[in-house]
């Protein structure tokens, strides 16, 4: 069972009980909407819980991506809120387009044991990005030992975290909290805070809810939740990168658009460096095929190209994937620890490349509902 199917079962648990509670007062939607950020993430009434696991009402909605990013090997739990009589446009590119008041909530947890991920789950943080008049604005809010409040922490702080993990393998880390400066900076795009995970190809899929599985842009579209939105056969759909029955070059690229691409784009913060990972991308160049380096350093390891076609080992990117240190690694926030399998992954994509190779990459395939 792969790492995001047992996240699924953790999914389909907590909505099988959200049916069966109702919601308590309501969501607060002045409180979001206030320059002054709520002390605890319970002032917020997004949860009918203290402990968070269950969301308060049908505007509180869970959802889940193709490809998410890594942070460690966190389990992430995500939802929507959605104002009252508002409703989330349709876009065929970029994240969808949220009404003010929408907020995006995400829960980063961890299990004792990645074998169980459903038992002892350990919450760790909870970011909320909030769409304001003004616009995007990200809060995080870490999670007491107890796990009966989450506070406001602005500074970013780092949390000690143990467990054991799929192989069996004891594991600890030093996990990261980010500040708010640092969430802006990877929500940066066009200077402005931007959604990184809910785009309509990385919302494209099914899920897991009480009476069934779902297509989630198909579901939200009947509910009138989501207008102007195609059948989901006819709408952009990402690769899931942890997926052996897709093509691998499809997985490398949807995994790399989802990690790197938000900041390697032409409005993102890394756009003075000429690589573009998005993907959309089709100029191989861009991509890091055969491209040299704007500014050589130690964050280039010596090697010569970002991508050297067929060869994973003389390649950039490889490289700074392999890396923990500080202004070699990327991507430079979001994790501590290598992400095996990614990394795995991008090298056989480099590795079964051509050097006179002139295709273009795979583009955003047909939706379906698995």
């Amino acid at each position: 069972m792969t790492r995001a199917a047992l996240a699924a079962v953790v999914l389909a648990g907590a909505l099988l009980a959200t049916a069966a509670r109702a919601p308590q007062s309501p969501v607060d939607e002045a409180r979001l909407l206030s320059d002054e950020p709520a002390p605890t993430l319970g002032d917020y009434r997004l949860f009918s819980d203290a402990a968070a696991r269950h969301p308060n009402g049908e505007r509180v909605i869970p959802y889940d991506l193709n490809t998410p990013l890594f942070s460690d090997y966190a389990l992430k739990d995500r939802y929507l809120f959605l104002p009252p009589r508002t409703k989330v446009r349709y876009r065929d590119t970029g994240a969808l387009d949220f009404p003010v008041g929408a907020t995006l909530v995400k829960t980063f947890a961890f299990p004792a044991d990645f074998r169980k991920p459903g038992e002892k789950v350990r919450f760790v943080e909870t970011r909320l990005l909030i769409h304001r008049k003004a616009g995007w604005v990200p809060l995080v809010y870490v999670w007491s030992d107890n796990q009966n409040r989450a506070v406001l922490q602005r500074a970013g702080t780092r949390v000690a975290v143990a467990f054991t993990d799929a192989a069996g393998e004891p594991r600890r880390i030093d996990y990261q909290v980010p500040n708010t400066n640092q969430c802006k900076q990877c929500h940066e795009l066009a200077g402005a805070t931007s959604p990184i995970g809910p785009k309509a190809r990385n919302l494209n899929r099914a899920q897991t809810y009480p009476l069934g599985r779902d297509n989630q842009l198909d579901r939200w579209s009947r509910l009138g939740l989501l207008t102007g939105a195609p059948e989901s056969s006819a709408a952009p759909r990402l690769p899931r990168w942890d997926d052996p029955t897709e093509a691998i070059e499809g997985r490398a690229r949807a995994y790399l658009d989802v990690n790197c691409g938000h900041c390697h784009n032409p409005q993102g913060m890394a756009s003075n460096s000429g690589l573009t990972l998005t993907f959309e991308e089709t100029n191989r160049s861009a991509l890091g095929v055969g491209k040299r380096p704007v500014a050589a350093g130690r964050g280039s390891g010596g090697l010569e190209v970002s991508i050297d076609a067929g060869h994973p080992d003389r390649s950039i990117i490889a490289f700074r994937m392999a890396s923990t240190e500080p202004g070699v690694l990327m991507p430079q926030i979001g994790r501590t620890v290598v992400h095996a399998e990614g990394l795995a992954l991008v090298r056989a994509y480099i590795a079964q490349m051509r050097s006179g190779d002139t295709r273009g990459p795979p583009r955003t395939g047909p939706g379906h509902s698995d």
